[in-house]
């Protein structure tokens, strides 16, 4: 499927620096990449980044009714499902983070009869490999999740490769930043007030080395797609919530949970998540 992935390669200061982008989880992937490699070592980094993309589309995409994801939401309910390793374990993160946030992260908000108890319906058993949800309806969505916990398997891959500097978006919300731009020491990174479509003085941006940017957002009255898990309701409002992590499955539930929180919540998600940076917008 290499004929989906567009890239340029230049030479800059006797590195290889090569920029690629495809399509991939409903949204862009962009990808930098610099260091003394060639064109074709770089690129078969990119074709692993995709194809681990492809793989856990085809295990967790929610919206895919032939994903195995789809499969476990449409048979658990009344039989026990054996599930591949990988599904498992995010899974069994995900509660882990629903504990870790005090609820405000949960992937069964879009289950039918949903309610604050409907995450404790799902039983994992480690023996079998297998999960089965003991409410009817339950339903598991781990879009909240899935590009953080892309970026780290991309952070993976692209050690495995020997490439110090580095910079992947995911859809422009989800960003790792490895070692340093070409031109300067690490990668500068910027936000723009969604409530104003011009230059404003909200307008910033910030240094990233080594570390993973994560947002969360309503970027238009209409588009209102983050569900409170304490009314079950779509959240109002154009806002926007960052986090800066050292890793993207942290930050990825971290912006997520920071943005349906109340004031209290908040303060004791950032005690449990400290040293993250925090960004409203």
């Amino acid at each position: 499927m290499q004929h989906t992935i567009q890239h340029i390669y230049k030479t800059h200061d006797n590195d290889g620096l090569l920029y690629a982008w495809f399509s991939s989880m409903h949204t862009r992937v962009d990808i930098i990449l610099s260091c003394q490699k060639s064109e074709k070592e770089l690129m078969s980094a990119v074709n692993h980044i995709y194809d681990t993309l492809c793989q856990l589309e085809r295990t967790a995409n929610y919206y895919d009714p032939s994903s195995e994801l789809a499969l476990v939401n449409q048979a658990a309910s009344t039989t026990p499902v054996v599930i591949s390793q990988s599904l498992f374990s995010m899974i069994a993160l995900c509660i882990e983070y629903h504990k870790k946030t005090i609820g405000c992260f949960d992937i069964t908000i879009h289950s039918e009869n949903y309610n604050q108890d409907t995450i404790h319906s799902i039983h994992l058993s480690p023996e079998a490999s297998s999960i089965f949800f003991h409410q009817a309806g339950t339903a598991i969505n781990l879009s909240g999740f899935l590009k953080g916990y892309a970026l780290d398997r991309i952070k993976e891959i692209v050690n495995t490769h020997r490439i110090g500097n580095a910079l992947i978006s995911i859809g422009n919300s989800s960003i790792l930043a490895l070692g340093n731009h070409p031109s300067g020491m690490g990668w500068k990174v910027g936000f723009r007030n969604q409530t104003n479509s011009v230059q404003s003085d909200k307008d910033q941006s910030i240094l990233l080395n080594n570390e993973c940017l994560t947002t969360s957002r309503n970027d238009s009255c209409e588009r209102k797609h983050i569900i409170s898990p304490w009314s079950g309701q779509p959240l109002e409002g154009v806002r926007q919530v960052a986090v800066v992590t050292n890793d993207g499955t942290t930050g990825e539930v971290l912006s997520t949970s920071l943005f349906v929180a109340n004031q209290e919540q908040r303060k004791v998600l950032t005690a449990e998540f400290l040293p993250s940076i925090i960004i409203d917008l």
